[in-house]
């Protein structure tokens, strides 16, 4: 099932950015096994609600005794890639650092995920996705004028310029292997990521076209014709009608072009556009504004919560959301013509398949029965 089926990976279990490109992969079709350490299980009473590790196995092993930590070496003899998402010199002074592992498997691909990255000066600091896109430069642009900056949830730094990038990475050296026969070191930094995702934007600062304060440009809010509005039932509702043939339907739809507006490009005026934007919305109620804009060239949509975009009819007719155990979640993205994705299984509980994959990986009953005697197995 999936694209990368055959591939078999490692994960050291971390939190974030680490299990959400695991359960990439493994939606993907790889055959990923979660390694978690001893300790509390906070999903412990309701595993399939742990959604970032569905798609995959998991076995316990105590990576502070020698023998838990001989077994991982042994495991990524047998892997084409591991990743891990400790900080920089963790996995070193464990003796699973990327040096020992390759010297183990050479053809192994072996993955980083930090913060700040294998080195500079924060690289041992300590952080969450908020700093991280902070000293990236994207935090700052992400707000109202006169605001705050607005942490937008942890999808940029975790998800988007973390996990995702580091299951690119991990593809991308997956498949050099393949020619090469050469396993190598994927580094990927949260700070990287994200200041990745932002490169239309510094190319636009600095031509000028981007002002460095927030909610004053095109994309921020600064622009009433895009941006979100609250409904007559307390609501929102999107537009972001930036080309002129779009802005036109609005304008037609709506009946404004009936009124002696400002123009839509007059930043100067964009306030007076705003405040009557503002009390065009709050006249009708959210459904009835689906009802006169929704699947138009207006580009328009609800703001849906996760609970009302699962039941959105256009949802519901792509099959966006999948109920895997009785949980509803996103299916797998993108999908493929020939070797589609999905759901493999729902997530296991920390440690349930312990025997079972360290026997299917190549070690005997007698061996699996020593560890758990030595308390390496959870």
């Amino acid at each position: 099932m999936g694209p990368l089926e055959g591939f078999r990976l490692l994960e050291i279990a971390g939190i974030g950015p680490g299990p959400y490109c695991a359960m990439v992969l493994a939606d993907m079709g790889a055959e990923v096994v979660r390694i978690v350490r001893p300790g509390p299980d906070p999903f412990a009473s309701r595993p399939s609600h742990d959604l970032l590790s569905r798609g995959r196995r998991s076995i316990c092993i105590d990576l502070k005794r020698a023998e838990g930590i001989d077994t991982v070496l042994r495991l990524s003899e047998k892997a084409d890639g591991l990743f891990e998402g400790f900080r920089p010199g963790v996995m070193e002074r464990l003796g699973l650092g990327p040096d020992v592992c390759l010297e183990r498997n050479p053809s192994l691909v072996y993955g980083r995920m930090t913060g700040f990255g294998q080195e500079g000066p924060l690289s041992q600091a300590a952080g969450h996705d908020i700093n991280y896109i902070a000293v990236a430069g994207v935090l700052a642009h992400i707000g109202r004028a006169g605001q705050p900056p607005t942490p937008p949830i942890n999808l940029i730094g975790d998800f988007g310029g973390g996990g995702l990038l580091l299951a690119f990475g991990m593809v991308c050296a997956l498949l050099e292997c393949t020619r090469s026969g050469k396993g190598q070191v994927v580094d990927a930094a949260m700070v990287d990521g994200a200041a990745a995702l932002m490169t239309i934007f510094h190319g636009a600062q600095q031509s000028g076209f981007w002002k460095d304060e927030a909610g004053t440009n095109m994309l921020d809010s600064g622009a009433p014709w895009y941006d979100a509005y609250e409904t007559k039932d307390g609501k929102y509702v999107s537009i972001g009608s930036i080309e002129p043939q779009f802005y036109a339907e609005f304008m037609a739809k709506t009946c404004l072009l009936e009124e002696d507006i400002p123009a839509q490009h007059d930043s100067a005026r964009w306030s007076e556009l705003r405040e009557r934007f503002t009390t065009l919305f709050r006249s009708k109620t959210r459904d009835e504004w689906c009802a006169l804009l929704e699947g138009s060239d207006v580009c328009f949509a609800p703001v849906l919560t996760m609970a009302e975009a699962r039941a959105h009819p256009h949802a519901v007719a792509r099959g966006s959301f999948v109920d895997v155990a009785g949980v509803a979640q996103p299916r797998p993205a993108p999908r493929f013509s020939r070797t589609d994705s999905g759901v493999s299984r729902p997530p296991s509980a920390a440690g349930a398949d312990t025997d079972e994959v360290l026997g299917e990986w190549g070690l005997s009953e007698s061996e699996i029965a020593a560890l758990h005697d030595a308390k390496a197995l959870g």
